[in-house]
């Protein structure tokens, strides 16, 4: 009697100019895979770093055959890399972490043990522990507050989670394959939950991390992309809504 393989999972780490984290996130990411039952693959997308980033990870992938590196050189973006990094990959399971140690990669292990546990996606939630965010400034807080909220609406009732807005999540490719995502942006978690084949969510809580070294990617256009996709998700909705009719 033979026993099913284990799915696959490959974890994508999007990179612009993360020279002062990325050793650091590569160690810890496989210290906490290693002991995992599973085949397992990092795939780091580096939107054409100028601080010698890409330099750092083939220096560690030169003895780690499991890490992989792949450059955009004429594209930005968040939500693209990710993609772009699935892509890439023949996984059953797909996940996405910062390369900024704000989230833990320890946290990995769980967020596998429930998608082996049936979920379809499994969420690293700062909604879920008290006190998750303490290093966040009063206005960052509020503005996080607000912009789950207005994400409510275009939640579906199976696929509901207490962070929508994550960027630490695994998902299962068959759940979203054939599925076209904005490539601009950052908050990929929300369209997943909008438009994928999900039924199952799992949510486990971490503590966010205060970044250490260099520079936070978001800007004022961060709430631009972000207002763009509640206009698409919102208008995708109500089409849906009124083709049934």
């Amino acid at each position: 009697m033979t026993s099913e393989p284990a799915e696959r999972f490959a974890l994508v780490v999007p990179t612009l100019n993360e020279s002062g984290n990325i050793r650091r996130v590569l160690e810890q990411i496989v210290g906490a895979l290693s002991s995992l039952p599973l085949q397992w693959e990092i795939i780091v997308v580096d939107d054409n770093s100028t601080d010698g980033t890409a330099d750092l990870v083939r220096a560690f992938a030169a003895s780690e055959r499991r890490i992989r590196l792949s450059i955009r050189e004429s594209q930005r973006g968040l939500s693209g890399a990710i993609i772009h990094g699935w892509a890439q990959t023949h996984a059953e399971l797909l996940g996405v972490i910062d390369a900024d140690l704000q989230h833990p990669p320890e946290v990995l292990p769980s967020l596998l043990a429930a998608m082996q546990n049936g979920a379809d996606i499994a969420i690293a939630s700062r909604y879920l522990r008290p006190n998750s965010m303490d290093g966040w400034n009063p206005i960052r807080k509020v503005l996080s507050r607000i912009s789950v909220w207005a994400s409510t609406p275009l939640q579906r009732r199976e696929a509901r989670a207490r962070d929508p807005l994550s960027g630490f999540f695994v998902v299962r490719h068959a759940c979203i394959e054939g599925i076209e995502f904005q490539k601009t942006g950052f908050k990929l978690l929300l369209e997943v939950l909008a438009k994928g084949r999900i039924k199952s969510v799992a949510e486990i809580p971490f503590r966010f991390a205060t970044r250490e070294r260099g520079v936070s990617k978001a800007n004022a256009m961060t709430g631009v992309y972000y207002l763009s996709l509640l206009l698409k998700l919102s208008f995708n909705r109500r089409t849906r809504t009124e083709s049934r009719g």
